[in-house]
């Protein structure tokens, strides 16, 4: 199942609306401009999961709610099997499977995503994003070029990253293949194991 963006949109917009936000205030919270982000909560251009992730934040709702409509309700555990999961197509070709979607009060986000290998990219700065928390990305195929601000490192098979995420950082798959791996956000705030 693959979330509708205009619905996805229509939520993120009643929500707000609800809770008697302005548009500058979502903005703010998702650092963009407020044409920018009125673009996005009309639906008209593409939401990124750092948007998405953003929104949810200031809005008080898992990012669950915004993709399907419904409150995740598992506690104990979830389990979902290889080829099950959320679907969230974003970001140039980018798929992101989320793994836990029904599990309630996530401390981390995780993902099984494929980075397309796209020729055009490869000489190219790297997009960095910036969302509060942590991230690991845990390559399982493929190579992967990792910018995090003024550092690129070249990743493969088995590797793996952790990085304060609240900092620019961005991949690409590399080698001329697509690059697959395991990223788990993790929310800021959450307990130190």
């Amino acid at each position: 199942m693959e979330p509708n963006i205009e619905e996805v949109a229509g939520r993120i917009r009643a929500l707000r609306e609800d809770m008697g936000l302005t548009m500058q205030e979502m903005a703010d919270a998702t650092g963009r401009s407020v044409s920018e982000y009125a673009a996005q909560e009309s639906g008209e251009q593409d939401l990124s999961f750092t948007f998405l992730y953003k929104c949810a934040q200031r809005l008080g709702v898992d990012v669950i709610e915004l993709l399907t409509g419904e409150d995740p309700h598992l506690s104990g555990y979830s389990l979902v099997r290889a080829a099950e999961g959320l679907s969230i197509k974003r970001r140039a070709g980018f798929e992101y499977l989320h793994k836990a979607p029904h599990f309630k009060n996530k401390l981390a986000e995780p993902f099984l995503v494929t980075a397309p290998y796209l020729e055009e990219e490869q000489t190219r700065p790297i997009h960095l994003s910036y969302h509060e928390g942590q991230e690991l990305d845990f390559v399982i195929s493929g190579k992967m070029r990792f910018a995090y601000e003024g550092h690129v490192e070249e990743l493969e098979a088995g590797d793996l990253l952790m990085y304060d995420s609240g900092r620019g950082h961005g991949m690409i798959a590399t080698g001329g293949e697509p690059c697959v791996f395991l990223a788990v956000v993790m929310k800021p705030g959450g307990e130190i194991i």
